[in-house]
């Protein structure tokens, strides 16, 4: 493999995403890690560096392909493309509590809704969830088993047409940024999402107003620290990612984006993934 460990390099004129701190590489890749998903921007040229924050100790992805149009068709084409889709989602729903990343996120998120009383809002119905970036949609299938009512997001119509069809949850198919009209809910999702959008301070300041009140704002984000203890070729630091998170980054976020944070976990999943999740809620205005 061309990748390697480089020494630490500052970067001319580059800056940390969150906190102006200066970047400095920490790995480049002349041709794809192993495991990494082909998509055909990556087809020529394979040229990239992950760069970290010597501030927050935030991650980010330089590169010049082209991957503008990955979202709109490419990245489902490539990862659960054909038949793949239905036999993973069937997969993941089958794996043993023990062994299951999705049944462990949503035992701690009721958890956590528990003790915000989001199921002690004077409602007779269900709560309510929107899950941003739904994709398999496995996450509003245990959380519906488990007496929620969700609502998947996703700009595929593919993965929209399996939410509804499949899993039974309402479905909105659209950009994020562009949707409107779509309700109010206890708690907004984005399970490994943010680190998908180049501008995810955007992404998370638009939650609020889906959030009813009372509620909160769940992430999960790739934890770059721990990750990078292993090297180049963890999963968290494949080219589908332009953010790999610290927990100082995620407060930043948090707060860049009108949020505070209620908690933030650090964990190694079943997967083997390297996750950090937090729990954030609507910025309490000054007196």
């Amino acid at each position: 493999m061309t990748f390697q460990m480089k020494s630490v390099r500052v970067l001319q004129k580059t800056k940390c995403y969150f906190c102006e701190g200066s970047l400095a590489t920490a790995f480049s890749y002349h041709e794809p890690p192993y495991g990494e998903t082909h998509f055909s921007f990556s087809d020529e040229n394979y040229s990239r560096e992950i760069v970290k924050c010597d501030r927050c100790g935030h991650f980010m992805s330089i590169h010049e392909m082209d991957d503008s149009a990955l979202y709109e068709q490419d990245y489902v084409s490539a990862t659960y493309g054909g038949d793949r889709f239905l036999k993973i989602f069937e997969k993941i729903i089958a794996l043993d509590e023990s062994e299951s990343d999705n049944v462990g996120r949503c035992k701690r998120l009721i958890e956590f809704a528990e003790k915000q009383k989001v199921y002690n809002q004077g409602k007779s119905k269900s709560p309510t969830i929107l899950d941003v970036g739904s994709g398999l949609c496995v996450f509003l299938y245990e959380m519906r088993k488990r007496g929620w009512t969700g609502t998947a997001l996703d700009p595929d119509p593919r993965a929209i047409a399996h939410a509804q069809d499949i899993v039974n949850v309402d479905a909105v198919c659209g950009d994020f940024f562009e949707c409107d009209n779509i309700g109010m809910f206890d708690v907004v999702t984005f399970n490994k999402v943010l680190e998908h959008v180049r501008d995810p301070i955007a992404m998370l300041s638009k939650s609020k107003d889906y959030l009813a009140e009372g509620g909160f704002v769940y992430i999960e984000l790739p934890d770059g620290e721990a990750a990078a203890i292993e090297g180049a070729g963890r999963e968290e630091f494949f080219v589908e990612h332009h953010h790999i998170f610290s927990p100082a980054s995620i407060a930043l976020l948090a707060m860049l984006s009108g949020l505070s944070v209620a908690s933030i976990e650090r964990l190694q999943e079943p997967s083997n993934k390297y996750t950090l999740r937090a729990f954030l809620v609507p910025q309490t205005p000054s007196p």
